[in-house]
């Protein structure tokens, strides 16, 4: 996770206008760097393209089905960080892929930013960095001011400096794997914003800690949420029993052991058996590896929170939310009324 203080010196930025040429809009290439006079333009600058990124602790790389030498802005980081006179030459190369992958009729004209940031922490390690981001909305502004000693009001057209709509970090590091890449889309819908990620960048989740327990967490998730019913006569509050017990061992161990999740979440060896043929299926079908054993990222956690939902929904009258202990809620059928109900066993109401 990366924090604004954590970029020292925005020391070059270029900026250049990448339009839709499907939209026959043109591609306009500024001739040099921006002049960074003003400090606190480039504190505003720096606030505008690095907040968004604060809360992000997903890292990807950039990758060629082929090979990685010709993903064409691997390359361009690469000359960037070999030698900074080559910077502004790269930018507009940027710019230029840019507007090759802009054709999408959906896709909005906008100014590309690329700036070089001569040291960031990321992870703990003091590195220099790249950054790739693009302004497609523009909001509308009231300025008031004052002018013959009374207030006026007037609009103006600009950027909001809270809302960036793409961005990519580009840390010096791990040069040989594709670098390791930071990237936000905040206005990423459907066919048209693929682009960005998949076309523009090439990039791929790295097999790190985040992207293991991200996935060991689906995987879990859809095992106790698909797979079991289909097995076992398995009730639902039993269901939500299992998924809060998935939760508090993603939430309380450190470590993700294959053997010891099965055994203290599921316990039953016919429903442990089941979960690790479980596993290889769905490695088979998300063509993505799931260790035995891997490091629990918490962040990653936190953002799949809501893959446990601990909710029962009782037709459109009531939602039980079940935290606790599984002993304290029965299931029952009422012959009277010919429906079923719940039980709920509690000492205090508070």
């Amino acid at each position: 996770m990366i924090h604004v203080s954590e970029f020292k010196d925005l020391e070059l930025l270029s900026i250049h206008k990448v339009g839709n040429p499907s939209q026959e809009e043109a591609l306009i290439c500024s001739q040099a760097p921006l002049e960074l006079q003003d400090e606190t333009i480039s504190q505003l600058l720096l606030t505008y393209f690095i907040q968004p990124f604060t809360n992000s602790a997903e890292y990807f790389r950039f990758f060629h089905e082929a090979d990685l030498q010709l993903n064409e802005i691997f390359q361009y980081c690469r000359r960037i960080f070999e030698n900074r006179d080559n910077f502004h030459e790269q930018s507009v190369n940027i710019a230029k892929h840019l507007y090759k992958h802009s054709t999408h009729p959906k896709i909005k004209g906008g100014e590309l930013y690329i700036a070089y940031f001569s040291k960031c922490q990321v992870d703990g390690e003091d590195v220099e960095a790249l950054g790739i981001f693009k302004s497609e909305t523009r909001d509308t502004y009231l300025k008031v001011f004052l002018a013959n000693e009374s207030y006026q009001v007037n609009y103006d057209d600009g950027i909001n400096i809270n809302k960036l709509d793409k961005g990519c970090l580009v840390y010096n590091t791990e040069e040989e794997n594709g670098y390791k890449v930071s990237v936000i889309d905040s206005i990423s819908k459907q066919n048209e914003a693929v682009y960005w990620k998949d076309s523009f960048l090439q990039i791929q989740r790295r097999d790190d800690s985040y992207h293991q327990t991200e996935l060991a967490v689906n995987m879990c998730k859809q095992f106790i949420h698909d797979k079991l019913p289909s097995e076992y006569e398995i009730s639902r509050v039993d269901q939500v029993d299992l998924l809060n017990k998935s939760a508090a061992y993603f939430k309380e161990k450190e470590q993700f052991q294959l053997d010891d999740f099965a055994q203290e979440v599921l316990g039953n060896p016919e429903a442990i058996a089941s979960f690790k043929e479980y596993r290889d299926h769905f490695q088979h079908e998300s063509q993505q590896q799931i260790p035995d054993e891997f490091d629990i990222s918490s962040p990653a956690v936190k953002k799949q929170q809501k893959v446990f939902k601990s909710v029962l929904k009782l037709d459109r009258n009531f939602h039980i939310y079940i935290h606790g202990d599984r002993e304290m809620i029965e299931r029952g059928f009422d012959e009277a009324t010919n429906m079923s109900y719940y039980k709920l066993l509690f000492e205090n109401e508070t």
